[in-house]
């Protein structure tokens, strides 16, 4: 392990803003914020997860542009939460968390509709393992347990695999609502269809993996659902 990811794990356990809990102690004590995030934000503001949010750099982003909104990142790589937790606190942002955690448990981390929008940005596409994509039944089945009625799901992804096997699978034999789907968000500019409201949030927000998928010439993909 090199010596700069024990550096990191090591700083991470002074950030308030990341939570690190194990299998055993969720298991055991459960998680003390469940139901009670307002307690640690300070307010009831609406709260969004990004899932797989890797070094946080789009959780980041979406709470400098709404303050009014609260925002916590979800992944399992401490060295890449390090990077997003550490920005949060160098720049005071009350309204930024992390939680270090398998998306499997996420639903232990939240009290039913205690989240009001999720994000999954450039998951892995788990081409041979469907019961892993973060947008298959069975993960959506954990969203469920904890989204209020309304709430809408955005899935970002250079993969056109899964952006299709998300929709034409799983929403549509669902029947879940879906607002608007591109297989190129870029192709259509915000500004000349303010009637789509999610694409100018979309567009206007990248991840580091979204900004090298561009350059490459990759089109990205985009999905905003609704499961109840």
């Amino acid at each position: 392990m090199g010596h700069h990811k024990l550096e990191r794990f090591a700083e991470n356990l002074t950030f308030p803003n990341l939570f690190q809990v194990s299998y055993e102690m969720l298991k055991e004590e459960g998680f003390a914020l469940r139901g009670k995030w307002c307690e640690h934000f300070g307010n009831d503001n609406p709260i969004t997860l990004e899932l797989g949010c890797g070094k946080g750099d789009y959780t980041i982003s979406l709470a400098r542009i709404h303050p009014d909104r609260n925002y916590i990142g979800v992944d399992i790589k401490g060295a890449r939460l390090w990077r997003g937790a550490k920005t949060g606190c160098e720049e005071h942002m009350g309204n930024v968390a992390f939680i270090r955690t398998r998306i499997e448990l996420i639903e232990q981390f939240f009290a039913p509709d205690e989240v009001s929008e999720i994000w999954i940005t450039f998951p892995d596409p788990q081409p041979k393992k469907e019961f892993k994509r973060l947008t298959c039944e069975r993960y959506l089945g954990f969203y469920k347990h904890f989204l209020k009625p309304g709430s809408p799901i955005h899935l970002k992804t250079d993969s056109l695999e899964l952006h299709e096997y998300t929709r034409d699978e799983v929403i549509g034999p669902a029947g879940y609502r879906v607002e608007y789907a591109t297989s190129d968000l870029y192709a259509t500019p915000a500004a000349d269809h303010p009637e789509i409201g999610c694409l100018l949030e979309a567009q206007m927000t990248q991840t580091f993996y979204e900004r090298m998928f561009l350059a490459e010439g990759k089109p990205i993909t985009y999905i905003k659902f609704y499961i109840k």
